[in-house]
């Protein structure tokens, strides 16, 4: 595990790219509405990317096809924006999103609702978020991985709901993808020491049901194995030597 600690200056160069995509982000959120395509939703991203000149880091990213990944209701992760898929009101649309700028890269994703949603669905979403938070205030210099899973799951599974397994967060940098790998559920006091100049894309993936899901046959798209709906938040964080500092905000 080949683990790159950043330098303030480098965590600096992550948090001009992160600050590009939480407008990306926003331009997204304030296009979703009902009759609305994800396609759309793809284009108001790449849109904004180009227009703050950044690159998007998905595009082309094991040849996946476009900027943005928009995954609705049992849709848990990696959903491919189309012209067909409209929006509907009472759907909750995850939107995952990266970009790079002069050679760092950010990561980021939130669930939005469509229109007036159910409360169950709420609580999903309002759960899922809350979940983010608690991992990354377990990411401090001195604590261990297992500590940032273990905060995310206890509090999800304190409210009903699974966290995903098959998919986790990880390291990012001059990489979209670095070590370590940063699992959603864990032990405390174990795994790998976090040190200060990590920097950590966490990322809760919260199913209203079991934990399971199954990639549909586009070879991306992952969905809940029971069908119920499923959210997804994610920020970029640094670990620094006054706390935990989110470079996605």
């Amino acid at each position: 595990m080949a683990i790159v600690c950043k330098s303030a200056g480098e965590i600096e160069k992550i948090r001009r790219s992160g600050r590009i995509l939480r407008q990306v982000l926003d331009a997204v959120t304030a296009a979703v509405a009902p009759g609305v395509s994800t396609m759309d939703l793809e284009r108001a991203a790449e849109k904004k990317i180009r227009e703050l000149g950044a690159k998007p880091a998905f595009k082309g990213y094991y040849d996946y096809p476009c900027v943005l990944c928009t995954s609705i209701n049992q849709e848990v992760v990696h959903g491919i924006p189309s012209e067909s898929r409209k929006l509907a009101e009472g759907d909750i649309v995850s939107v995952d999103c990266g970009v790079v700028l002069e050679g760092y890269y950010s990561d980021s994703a939130l669930t939005v609702p469509v229109g007036r949603i159910s409360e169950e669905a709420q609580k999903l979403v309002d759960v899922t978020q809350a979940s983010l938070y608690k991992g990354i205030e377990a990411a401090r210099a001195g604590k261990r991985l297992g500590d940032i899973g273990a905060a995310v799951q206890e509090y999800v599974e304190s409210f009903g709901f699974s966290v995903v397994r098959e998919f986790v967060g990880h390291g990012i940098g001059t990489k979209l993808h670095e070590d370590p790998q940063v699992p959603n559920y864990g032990t405390r006091d174990h795994g790998l020491k976090l040190r200060e100049g990590m920097v950590l894309a966490i990322e809760p993936m919260v199913n209203a049901g079991v934990p399971g899901v199954r990639v549909l046959d586009d070879k991306w798209t992952a969905v809940t194995e029971d069908g119920r709906p499923s959210a997804h938040f994610e920020h970029s964080v640094a670990i620094t030597k006054d706390g935990p500092v989110i470079l996605t905000d």
